[in-house]
């Protein structure tokens, strides 16, 4: 709706005001418009990542709020308009959400006329969502003793309850809130106990650390049982990423990686729930993830690094019996770097690759939610004469390319690894891309950006730890501070390890309120 007035002034003067206030706010929305622009689709090197845009995109939102605030103030007619808009368009509020009834009644409630009692013929009702601040509190556990009078000797007294910090302050449900804040929400430890501190408690960092520390052992035995789990799936996403770790020794950072194991079933319906497991390791090499996949022999999805097709050579003695299936994504996002760097000149192969492949994400897109068996039938109609062109179009192409340039090196790249990209066409279980695990490596990536570095070899392992535990709660729809909370009261007061399965965020004594918004990721 436009924000002009239904009569424009008549008097020559106000109406010069008016253009004047009008050419000045479309003039500040241009600018704000192009930082915009410029942060979502300027030049590659000028581009920021999916994050900063957001950022940069709060910042020109809450610039035009304060824009339309003042318009609001300076102009009644324009405000009373943008209220009703609001009003319209601001959606319901979750019914899971308790209401406070606050009931305005005039100041008078009788009938200035005739002095008599009024009666309620109607009303009008407005909803706003509030907010109560965290609120921290003090639980004290009393045990009394109790003694026979007539009894020599005889005292009773229940036992002192197991805790996890056994002479510490922190219950297991503030030493959840605390994980999940730093895992969950990016929210270093430093901050945290700054903000412990607006509330009058002196809590140093290296306490919360020495927490979620003590938290992370307690909970290594679900990683493992998570980790032994996954690798029985019939198919892995694997992927690694940079992480820096700090090197006491030498006073600076050295690179870590943190490798991942994403298991995600739900675009084909499969039976298994979703997972993730991240470890740390201080390379990238063969031997690393080699070290996480050991005894592994499903199909590895993964992109064309060198590591993983030395971990199913068979030359090796500790190689894998599995099989690689390669992610379209990647050889994509080569084409895609072709066309924007070539960029204004055309760059024909490299957007014809683009349409070709993007025809064969269609077909994939009309088959998302079907099972296994539908899935394949539907690549085998509909995808595999796409893909048996485009290959043929490759093999054509190159020949007629300078073999050094990178649009050669991208069709030599997907004909190397053509038998992976195309294992997806027999088998109705593999995704043709690895964007589930990419996904699963953002969480991670997130922490290192807030955090900088992780402080050593073993800190870095607990992140994975947390993270693993964390981000799977999230797949399956399940709050992860009220799942920490639960598994950690229960594995300190014994819980038995033969029955770890019970405890995993897919179990449905948690999975069961996952639809519950309260307790929603």
């Amino acid at each position: 709706m436009s924000d002009l007035p239904d009569e424009l002034p008549s008097d020559p003067a106000e109406l010069r005001v008016f253009a004047a206030a009008l050419l000045d706010r479309c003039a500040r929305l241009e600018r704000l418009l192009k930082l915009a622009k410029d942060a979502q689709f300027g030049r590659s090197s000028e581009k920021l990542d999916a994050d900063q845009l957001q950022l940069v995109l709060e910042d020109i939102e809450e610039a035009v709020a304060a824009l339309e605030a003042a318009e609001d103030r300076a102009n009644p007619r324009i405000c009373e308009r943008r209220t009703a808009e609001r009003r319209t368009n601001r959606g319901q509020l979750p019914e899971h959400l308790p209401r406070i009834i606050e009931t305005l009644m005039p100041a008078a409630t009788c009938c200035p006329s005739c002095k008599g009692d009024l009666v309620e013929i109607g009303r009008d009702e407005s909803q706003r969502l509030d907010v109560v601040p965290a609120q921290y509190r003090v639980i004290v556990t009393r045990r009394p003793k109790l003694a026979c009078r007539a009894c020599h000797g005889v005292v009773l007294q229940h036992a002192a309850p197991e805790r996890l910090i056994r002479g510490g302050l922190p219950t297991e449900r503030l030493v959840a809130h605390v994980i999940d804040a730093k895992y969950h929400w990016h929210l270093p430890l430093y901050r945290q106990a700054q903000m412990l501190a607006t509330h009058g408690i002196a809590m140093d960092r290296s306490t919360l650390a020495f927490w979620v520390g003590y938290a992370a052992q307690e909970l290594k035995p679900l990683w493992h049982r998570l980790r032994e789990l996954l690798l029985t799936s019939s198919k892995l996403c694997v992927d690694e990423t940079p992480a820096p770790v700090l090197d006491p020794g030498r006073g600076r950072t050295k690179t870590g990686y943190f490798w991942a194991l994403s298991r995600d079933d739900r675009p084909w319906a499969g039976p298994d729930p979703p997972g993730v497991v991240y470890a740390y390791a201080p390379g990238r090499g063969a031997v690393h993830g080699l070290r996480l996949l050991e005894g592994y022999r499903g199909i590895i999805h993964c992109d064309g690094y060198q590591a993983y097709k030395t971990m199913i050579r068979e030359t090796r003695a500790d190689a894998l019996s599995g099989t690689l299936a390669f992610c379209w994504s990647h050889l994509r996002r080569q084409f895609v770097k072709i066309e924007r760097e070539a960029a204004p000149a055309p760059a024909p192969v490299a957007r014809e690759a683009l349409k070709r492949i993007a025809q064969l994400y269609a077909v994939e897109k009309a088959l998302r939610g079907r099972s296994d068996a539908e899935r394949r039938a539907g690549r085998q109609a509909h995808a595999r004469p796409l893909a048996i062109a485009l290959k043929q179009w490759f093999e054509a192409k190159l020949d007629h390319l300078a073999q050094k340039s990178d649009t050669a090196k991208a069709l030599r790249y997907a004909l190397r690894h053509w038998d992976g990209l195309t294992l997806y066409l027999d088998d109705g279980r593999i995704e043709m891309d690895t964007n589930a695990v990419e996904r699963a490596m953002r969480p991670i990536k997130l922490n290192a950006k807030n955090s900088l570095f992780a402080g050593c070899d073993e800190g870095a392992e607990n992140w994975a730890v947390l993270a693993s535990l964390i981000e799977t709660c999230k797949l399956n729809g399940v709050s992860a501070e009220h799942w920490l909370a639960d598994v950690l009261a229960k594995l300190v007061n014994g819980w038995p390890a033969a029955r770890l399965d019970e405890l995993l965020p897919w179990a449905s004594i948690y999975t069961m309120h996952a639809h519950d918004p309260r307790l929603a990721a």
